[in-house]
């Protein structure tokens, strides 16, 4: 590790530390504000909450990522600007086109996010059409499953940091600077989203860093499938359990008009709907992904 490979991450820093406030101002004067499903109760005192906080982290994020080097750096950042801008217009520009409207319907959202997935599988060159489509699966659950987990105070950017630590340890000591400004852009919104939330990720900023995730773990089981498609797996394991069960919930719905899953989904809001405080739930969930990270490079005897 050396001064350059940290670059990144304190230009990200401080560029989202500086502009935090400023973003702030704006959210609250652009009246951008968290509307919480009839179905959540329990977050019932979050309505009205300021979202589209992920801007902050995007802010130092793509300025950290400026000063580094990576081959990957152009598609990263396209695919990170198309996501971003997916997430605005659910967050922002429907609901104000629309009054009472969520944003978009599933299946234009899941359209428009198949093309922005397409820059990161042309740079990575895969050579066949098949692990093409596989890739552009794994960036849109990523980016889903990441979506999930805004919604509790410190849930998705504590989440987001240590998926960052595991990828860099898988990573052999390569330093992605994408990754690195990442986490250094995270840091200033942790402490906006901090308990009790001044402001929400949203899908403006959910949705890029999930895809992004999505593209960096694709990037290294193509580099050694062998190697790194188990640790992958097992570090996406809190993904999966963000995701799955709310599929398994709109699939049963939807063809057989009940619920097959007996809690609440994302499963967060099942651990609500159970009494646990949200405090508590964020800590698993913390700990979990940490669990994840050590399994992760532990499995196939290590880092490589």
């Amino acid at each position: 590790m050396t001064l350059a490979d940290l670059t990144p991450f304190f230009v990200a820093l401080v560029v989202a530390a500086v502009a935090s406030p400023l973003v702030m101002r704006a959210l609250v004067a652009a009246k951008s504000r968290q509307t919480i499903s009839q179905h959540v109760q329990e977050h019932a005192h979050k309505q009205g909450t300021p979202t589209m906080g992920g801007i902050i982290i995007l802010v130092g994020w793509i300025a950290g990522s400026l000063v580094g080097q990576s081959s990957n750096l152009l598609p990263g950042l396209v695919t990170i600007l198309l996501f971003a801008a997916i997430g605005f217009a659910d967050d922002y520009l429907l609901p104000k086109l629309k009054p009472g409207s969520r944003g978009f319907g599933w299946i234009p959202k899941l359209g428009l996010q198949v093309v922005a997935a397409l820059p990161a599988t042309a740079a990575l060159a895969w050579r066949t059409p098949m692990s093409s489509v596989v890739m552009v699966v794994w960036v849109l659950f990523y980016a889903n499953a990441f979506n999930f987990s805004d919604g509790l105070d410190n849930l998705s950017g504590g989440i987001a940091m240590w998926t960052v630590v595991g990828i860099l340890a898988m990573s052999s000591g390569h330093f992605d600077p994408l990754l690195t400004a990442l986490f250094g852009a995270t840091l200033p919104f942790m402490v906006w989203n901090a308990p009790p939330a001044k402001v929400f990720m949203g899908d403006v900023g959910s949705l890029p860093i999930g895809a992004y995730f999505g593209m960096a773990t694709c990037s290294m089981v193509a580099a050694d499938p062998r190697i790194y498609a188990p640790k992958v797996l097992v570090l996406s394991g809190l993904m999966f359990a963000m995701v799955v069960p709310v599929v398994v919930q709109i699939a049963g719905v939807k063809l057989f008009k009940r619920r097959l899953v007996p809690f609440k989904t994302p499963v967060h809001h099942g651990f609500q709907a159970a009494g646990w405080d949200e405090p508590r739930i964020v800590r698993m969930f913390h700990v979990a992904q940490i669990v994840l990270v050590a399994l992760a490079l532990a499995v196939g005897g290590g880092v490589k």
